[in-house]
């Protein structure tokens, strides 16, 4: 995979790495980068679910999977800037990538597996239409449908 570019992510948020972030060898931790990936996903939704009284109780997203390639070491201290969009949605799911960025380079990329749940019935259920064209209104590149 090659690493993603600023211009391919229509949102982004900015954050210091903090001290607690690093690890023993002085870098930022691996798992941290899930932390970073959910920052920008939940800034990304934001919107969406502040306009949404029942997001979360009855409705809404929920994390299937998540990984990470680490394409450089990150250092404190740093300002990064983490790219998150929506590569993909299919009937109940959506694919997710958000990308560290210190200035222009790439230091991490999370792929992400997001499923639109009925919190009620505790089951998977159809991305409503609203949400799909909320993506789509916030993407430098439309996902794949």
């Amino acid at each position: 995979m090659s690493a993603p570019t600023r211009d391919q992510f229509g949102f982004s948020i900015r954050l210091p790495v903090r001290w607690g972030d690093m690890d023993a060898l002085g870098h930022v931790n691996n798992a941290v980068y899930f932390t970073y990936d959910e920052s920008a996903r939940i800034d990304f939704f934001q919107q969406l679910i502040a306009g949404d009284d029942a997001f979360w109780t009855e409705h809404g997203f929920i994390l299937a999977n998540i990984g990470c390639q680490f394409l450089s070491q990150l250092k404190p201290p740093a300002d990064i800037d983490i790219g998150f969009r929506v590569t993909r949605i299919g009937n109940s799911s959506m694919h997710t990538q958000s990308c560290v960025f210190l200035a222009d380079e790439a230091i991490a990329v999370t792929q992400a597996l997001v499923c639109w749940f009925d919190y009620r019935q505790q089951k998977t259920a159809r991305v409503p239409d609203h949400v799909r064209d909320y993506i789509l209104e916030r993407s430098a590149v439309p996902p794949e449908m």
